[in-house]
Parts: structure tokens; C-alpha cells; sequence
């Protein structure tokens, strides 16, 4: 019985397929390194709760996390904000599901908290809460989210203001070093900061 050998050959690139794939090899490798960057960056974000204190006239959370409500209440307490708004939240959620230690705070007044219920998305969150503040006559923002949000949060939220932002991460929820998560967030701040920045 004979073999028969199969002659694997190597397609033919035509110069504009060439052209093609050496602009997606390249426009690849430059996202990565934009990746790999805000990785960095990302990483070196440290956790301001309880080691430094802020000043603000309003104070905005952004929902999503442990202990984001928590410390913007807290700062509400302390009288380091004098309003805040809680940004993201779900439609259909009553506030004791929101914040169930609330009757924990006696001091405090849901006059001085404002539920913004509409946004989505980082970018959303941005334009939602800047109107409230801008309603509110607040002249400077104190933004709260986590280590691994604040960077992408504060450049999208600067975008959109002329108001002082004075960002405020509280820690991951998550392991500290949780490198996927990390990545995520850096991938999402390379398109944020392509298209929305």
C-alpha cells in the first residue's frame, strides 16, 4: 500500500492581507502594553479609609461593593461631607435592604442622602451624580469605590466636571491581590479611556 503524502503549504499572503494583519499585530500589542500599564497603576491605588482623612462638600458612592456605603455614611457622620449620593442603585431596592445597619446612625437624616437609581455603568454613574450635585450646589466631590474601581471612576467622573473629585478607595472585598479582577479593570480603563475620556 502506497502512502500519500500530504502537501501542507503555506497560504500566500497577498500585501494588503499582509499589511492587514501587521496593523492588528501591532494595534494589539499596544493595547496590551496600555493594559499592562494600568495594571500597574491599578495595583499601586491604595485604600484611603481609616488612614486618611477627606474634606468635601458632597460625597458620591458608587454601588457595587462591600463597604463603599458603609465609609459614605461614615463620612457623613464625621461631617467630612455634608450630603450624599448613592449612585447605581438598583431600582427596586428599599433602603434597608441598601444599608441594613442603618438604624446604627442616629445622627444622621435621609434628607442629607440621595438615591440615584438610573445609572448603569461607570460612565452613567458620572453623568447621574454630577446633575444631583450640581442640584445639590456641591463644590467638590468626594468619590467612593474600591482600590481597583477609583482610578477608571475618577477619570470618568473628571471628565465630565469642572468640580474638584477627591477619590476615596475603599478596600477590595475581594482578595487583595486579585489579579483577574485587577486586568478586567484595566482592560475596561484602556476602552474608557479610548472612547469615553
Amino acid at each position: 500500500m502506497r502512502r500519500r503524502w500530504i502537501n501542507w503549504t503555506r497560504p500566500k499572503l497577498s500585501r494588503r492581507d499582509l499589511g492587514i494583519l501587521s496593523s492588528a499585530v501591532i494595534i494589539s500589542a499596544v493595547f496590551l502594553f496600555g493594559v499592562l500599564v494600568e495594571y500597574r497603576e491599578i495595583r499601586k491605588t491604595p485604600a484611603h479609609s481609616w488612614s486618611q482623612e477627606v474634606q468635601g462638600d458632597c460625597g458620591v458612592v458608587l454601588t457595587g461593593g462591600a463597604g463603599r456605603v458603609r465609609e459614605g455614611l461614615d463620612l457623613l457622620v464625621r461631617g467630612s461631607i455634608r450630603k450624599l449620593i448613592i449612585s447605581g442603585v438598583n431600582p427596586l431596592a428599599q433602603w434597608e435592604q441598601i444599608f441594613p445597619q442603618w438604624p446604627l446612625y442616629l445622627d444622621l437624616s435621609m434628607d442629607d442622602i440621595v438615591l440615584e437609581r438610573k445609572s448603569l455603568t461607570t460612565f452613567g454613574n458620572a453623568q447621574q451624580s454630577l446633575l444631583l450635585a450640581q442640584q445639590l450646589g456641591c463644590q467638590s466631590l468626594v468619590l467612593i469605590t474600591s482600590q481597583t474601581h477609583l482610578r477608571r471612576a475618577q477619570a470618568t467622573f473628571l471628565e465630565d466636571s469642572k468640580l474638584p473629585i477627591y477619590g476615596r478607595a475603599v478596600r477590595n472585598a475581594s482578595a487583595e491581590d486579585d489579579a483577574l479582577e485587577i486586568f478586567v479593570e484595566a482592560v475596561k480603563y484602556v476602552f474608557y479611556d479610548l472612547w469615553a475620556f
